[in-house]
């Protein structure tokens, strides 16, 4: 495989990742944790 191409899939895999990590976290069972701050300073 050409370097290129190794790079192109690990940033890609990366990107992936990172975006899967941050809608379980948004989502998933850690969001009851999550604080709004919005909602706590609500007049």
């Amino acid at each position: 495989m050409e370097p290129a191409t190794t790079l192109i899939l690990t940033l890609g895999a990366a990107v992936i990742g990172i975006a899967a990590f941050s809608i379980y976290t948004a989502f998933g069972p850690p969001s009851k944790e999550l604080r709004d701050p919005y909602e706590e300073h609500e007049d």
